[in-house]
């Protein structure tokens, strides 16, 4: 049974930084595509990083770009996402799924239909 487990939200200030985790069993993270999306309240459901194949290849939202660092840690079966220079737009629930990948055309990062994902984690970024 595949169960995603995530970590770390919280609450900060703007510039400040936060380290979520998505601890896996049931799957590996070395061999599974995982990803974080995010939902803004009254907003859908958007991928903000994916972190996929062998060669631990990674994609970002361009809102997320420079800011956002994926990793996965092979020894823990974890999958992290570091953010620094939050900014209250990121607020939202943070959640880890997979399989992931980014669009050939719009490099948008989308999760499959069948899937899996975690509960989600609150991040909130205040002024």
């Amino acid at each position: 049974q595949v169960q995603l487990v995530e970590s770390g939200g919280g609450l900060v200030h703007r510039g400040g930084s936060l380290r979520l985790s998505c601890a896996a069993s049931g799957l590996s993270v070395d061999l599974y595509a995982l990803g974080w999306f995010r939902q803004a309240p009254g907003g859908e459901r958007e991928g903000v990083s994916c972190i996929r194949d062998r060669a631990a290849t990674t994609f970002y939202a361009d809102s997320v770009k420079g800011r956002f660092t994926i990793s996965r840690d092979s020894a823990n079966n974890t999958v992290y996402l570091q953010m620094n220079s939050l900014t209250p737009d990121d607020t939202a629930v943070y959640y880890c799924g997979g399989p992931c990948w980014a669009r050939s055309t719009t490099r948008s990062i989308v999760h499959a239909t069948q899937g899996y994902w975690g509960q989600g984690t609150q991040v909130t970024v205040s002024e």
